[in-house]
């Protein structure tokens, strides 16, 4: 069986960036569709003229009847090596998880005598921003494992160029505890707003009802997006499933434009790579 699939809208926090995704290989191939690598050249001098190999994007397609497995990234991130490697270590072990998880399953349901519904794991990552020194990832990731429905999740992913590693977005921001203080309120707004529009009722958040409530944006998945290419102008908050409204109610993403408030919670070392008023 498989699970339903949420998009993220990350073209919000993504305008004027390419994060087109790769080409997804059929489920009937099974296949790596990786390319790219090292060109064997004749000689030197072909070798110092010919225009460097672009770098690709990666997606896994598997799906058999004992899982269905997906895992996709862009070319932009394959363009670095370091990030590359991170990714396909991901993408090893999500699908041995996987595969463990399902062969487990697939050998009680014989044991015990009950039918088998096929697992299945996804995860499509995205550019959300390509800055100078950054590269911005979010992405959007699905579970089944053989109860009545899937389960959406998110990641995000930032990439520092300088210093060759990843890092969380929060890790910008002087604690997450302060990037919640500066980013709650109007992210709460937002939310409320959105929850309104899909119950067709405002929000009491004294109702004294889970759902009304507000969250913690930061305990969430951040992510961080640019209106101009050149600064970080938006902060996004993608939610899942169950955190702020019923399962029917779906993924939330929230976008919010950076404040001089929620300035003032940058590190001092990353100011420079956010609006300055």
């Amino acid at each position: 069986m498989r699970r339903n699939t949420w998009m993220v809208a990350v073209a919000l926090l993504a305008a004027g960036c390419d994060g087109a995704a790769p080409s997804a290989a059929t489920p009937s191939q099974a296949a790596d569709a990786r390319t790219g690598g090292p060109v064997l050249r004749r000689n030197a001098q072909a070798s110092a003229s010919a225009p460097a190999t672009p770098a690709t994007g990666r997606s896994v397609s598997v799906e058999n009847d004992v899982y269905d497995f997906s895992y996709s990234y862009p070319a932009k991130a394959a363009a670095i090596p370091p990030l590359k490697a991170l990714l396909d270590k991901r993408l090893d072990a999500a699908r041995a998880e996987l595969v463990k998880s399902a062969k487990d399953d697939q050998a009680e349901a014989a044991k015990n005598g009950y039918p088998y519904r096929a697992h299945s794991s996804g995860a499509k990552w995205q550019v959300v921003t390509d800055l100078p020194r950054w590269l911005s990832l979010s992405a959007e990731m699905d579970e089944y494992s053989g109860g009545a429905h899937g389960m959406a999740f998110f990641d995000g992913l930032l990439w520092d160029r300088e210093q060759n590693l990843a890092r969380s977005a929060s890790d910008l921001f002087i604690s997450k505890a302060a990037l919640s203080s500066v980013l709650r309120e109007p992210f709460c707004a937002l939310l409320d707003k959105e929850r309104a529009k899909r119950r067709g009722t405002p929000v009491n958040r004294n109702s004294g009802d889970e759902f009304d409530e507000c969250i913690d944006p930061a305990e969430h998945t951040v992510i961080l997006g640019s209106s101009n290419g050149r600064t970080f102008d938006r902060i996004g908050v993608l939610v899942e499933p169950y955190a702020a409204g019923s399962y029917a109610e779906g993924t939330f993403d929230i976008t919010v434009p950076v404040t001089e408030r929620i300035l003032g919670s940058v590190k001092p070392a990353y100011k420079a790579y956010f609006p300055v008023k």
